[in-house]
């Protein structure tokens, strides 16, 4: 039986290069609404975003997507947040001066430092953006078949610090350490971008179809 996954469209997601990556990975029926109705059938639910958060969450709000979200994770459907995605999920952000998440997951949301720097004193460009290794903290059935200390690729200027979440299922280093992906329950978020992430993109959304959400 074909299953359905929702693509929450709120206005602020790469939405076209997360479809075609689902696709990829073997998905049959994406279907990409804010309404409300659809995404409470859909099998699985993703939730991405790009931009800056405080439009993010206003505009999910607007539409109403917090309630919908909500239920949906209340009745244990599988949910992937990509980056502003993951980050709305969490408790508060320090971008735009502070912002109250969807507080779905709970951890902060920081911004890189100031005159951000390696252990060694090099200069590091924010936003983070490009290759980093994804170390993975915990077994979950989204690593499956995934190499442990693999590339994904990032695009963020705030991130949640990995020593501030208890729900943290794998980090990057970049100058902090920094929750890469976080996991509960039903609910698996990554600050990485998988549709941009080529193979191990690929993988991981493989995962997401097969995944009962169930860690």
């Amino acid at each position: 039986m074909t299953q359905t996954v929702a693509v929450i469209d709120y206005g602020m997601g790469n939405l076209h290069s997360v479809e075609s990556a689902l696709r990829k990975a073997g998905a049959e029926d994406v279907v990409v609404t804010a309404d409300r109705a659809p995404i409470l059938r859909a099998d699985r639910v993703v939730f991405p975003g790009v931009g800056a958060i405080r439009d993010c969450i206003s505009e999910f709000r607007r539409l109403g997507c917090d309630e919908t979200l909500k239920r949906v994770i209340e009745a244990g459907t599988p949910v992937l947040g990509i980056c502003v995605g993951m980050q709305s999920l969490m408790t508060h952000s320090e971008e735009n001066g502070g912002v109250d998440c969807l507080d779905c997951l709970t951890g902060p949301v920081a911004r890189f430092p100031h005159d951000h720097r390696d252990e060694t004193g090099v200069k590091l460009k924010v936003p983070h953006m490009g290759w980093n290794r994804v170390r993975q903290l915990t077994p979950h059935p989204m690593w499956n078949n995934i190499e442990d200390n693999a590339y994904f690729y990032f695009v963020h200027s705030f991130y949640v610090p990995a020593d501030q979440c208890e729900l943290v299922s794998g980090i990057f280093e970049y100058g902090v350490t920094g929750s890469a992906a976080v996991a509960h329950e039903n609910v698996f978020a990554t600050q990485f971008h998988p549709e941009k992430s080529h193979d191990n993109g690929v993988k991981l959304l493989a995962n997401f179809l097969d995944w009962d959400g169930r860690c």
